[in-house]
C-alpha cells in the first residue's frame, strides 16, 4: 500500500502577492528604476532599515555597493541619517515598512526632513492590506498619518509602470516624498493604457457612462478589472486614477465628478483619511453636492490570514466591488 503526500505549501504571509495568476508582471520595478535613477545622478543614494531585501532596495545595493547604507533596525536613525545626507546635496531613498515609517519615525520624518523641505524619498513596503501577517504589517492607516504632514507628497502607484516612472520624478521634486511600494513581481496594468505617470495628477484610464471610478494604488488594477466584468452587465464604468494623494488633483477629479454617475472610490487603506476623504473634502470645498461610495478598509484593525480570502473579506476583491456597484444601481 502506497500513501502520496500533499506538497508542502511555501508561500508566506509577509511576501505574499496580490496578482493573479497569469497576470503580467515586473520583478522589483523600485529596484531597478532606482538603479536606473542612480545611473544619471551621483547624488541618489540609498538607505534601508534591515528590510532592503523585503523593499527591493538590495537591487540597489548589489549595483552601488558604495552608495547603500544599512542602517540596521532603528528607523527614527534611518530617517535622522537621510535627512542630514539631503542635507549635504544627496537624494536619499530610505526604505522600511510604510507601518515603521509611520508608527515609529513620525517626528524626525515631520521635524528633520518635512519641516526643512529636503529632499528625502520615504519607501514604505507592504502599504494597506498586501501581508497577511496582521496589524504588526498592515499599513492600513499610513496615508491617514502623513496627510497631515505638511510639505510631503504621497505617492500610492498601481503597478510597475506607474513605479518606474516615478521614481525618477521623486528624486527631481525638490521637497520630501512618501512612495507606498509594491515589491516583488509587480502587476503590469498601465501599459495597455495611453498613460504616463504625472507627479500630481490624476489620468482617465477608461472612459464610461453609468459608474466613476476614482481610484489609487493597486485598487486601480481592481477598477479595470471590475468595469471590464461589469460591461457584460451593461453597466458602463469609467476609471480616473489617481496615484498622487497629496498634492490632490483636485481639479480633474471634480471635472469627473461633476455628472449624473455613481462615483466610487477604491482605495487599499482604511477608509478613514485616504482617498475617499480627500475627493469628499474636495467636492465639498466646491459646494458640488454628489454622494460617494467608499470602497476601502474597515476603521478597524484587520485579521491575519491569506492575502485572497482578506482581500475578499474587507471588500478589495473584484467580485466584492462589483457586487457592491450592482447593489448601489439597485
Amino acid at each position: 500500500m502506497t500513501t502520496t503526500t500533499a506538497p508542502k505549501l511555501k508561500t508566506s504571509a509577509m511576501i505574499a502577492s496580490f496578482v493573479d495568476p497569469g497576470q503580467k508582471t515586473a520583478t522589483a520595478p523600485f529596484g531597478h528604476a532606482l538603479v536606473e535613477a542612480a545611473a544619471q545622478n551621483d547624488k541618489i543614494v540609498g538607505l534601508s532599515a534591515d528590510l532592503a531585501k523585503y523593499t527591493d532596495m538590495h537591487i540597489f545595493a548589489a549595483a552601488f555597493p558604495d552608495r547603500f547604507f544599512q542602517m540596521g533596525m532603528a528607523e527614527q536613525l534611518l530617517f535622522g541619517a537621510a535627512a542630514g545626507m539631503a542635507e549635504t546635496g544627496l537624494i536619499p531613498f530610505a526604505s522600511t515598512y510604510s507601518v515603521f515609517a509611520a508608527r515609529r519615525a513620525y517626528d524626525f520624518l515631520c521635524l528633520d526632513i518635512a519641516e526643512p523641505e529636503l529632499n528625502v524619498n520615504i519607501v514604505g513596503g507592504l502599504p494597506g492590506l498586501t501581508t497577511g501577517y496582521g496589524p504588526s504589517h498592515q499599513a492600513t492607516e499610513d496615508i491617514a498619518i502623513f496627510r497631515g504632514m505638511p510639505n510631503l507628497t504621497i505617492v500610492d502607484p498601481c503597478d510597475s509602470v506607474d513605479i518606474s516612472q516615478a521614481v525618477p520624478q521623486l528624486a527631481a521634486s525638490e521637497g520630501p516624498t512618501y512612495l507606498r511600494v509594491l515589491r516583488g513581481k509587480v502587476a503590469t496594468v498601465l501599459d495597455e493604457y495611453d498613460y504616463t505617470f504625472e507627479l500630481g495628477k490624476a489620468k482617465i484610464l477608461h472612459g464610461g457612462a453609468d459608474v466613476l471610478f476614482i481610484s489609487s494604488g493597486l485598487m486601480t488594477m481592481r477598477a479595470l478589472q471590475a468595469a471590464e466584468r461589469l460591461a457584460a452587465d451593461n453597466i458602463d464604468v469609467a476609471v480616473l486614477h489617481s496615484p498622487t494623494i497629496k498634492p490632490f488633483d483636485s481639479q480633474t477629479v471634480l471635472a469627473e465628478m461633476n455628472t449624473d454617475r455613481l462615483v466610487v472610490t477604491l482605495e487599499n487603506h482604511t477608509v478613514i483619511g485616504g482617498l475617499f476623504e480627500s475627493v469628499a473634502a474636495a467636492a465639498t470645498r466646491v459646494g458640488l453636492g454628489k454622494r460617494v461610495v467608499p470602497i476601502g478598509l474597515p476603521d478597524q484593525f484587520l485579521d491575519a490570514g491569506a492575502l485572497p480570502t482578506l482581500h475578499e473579506r474587507y471588500g478589495l476583491s473584484t467580485d466584492r466591488i462589483c457586487a457592491t456597484v450592482r447593489a448601489e444601481l439597485g
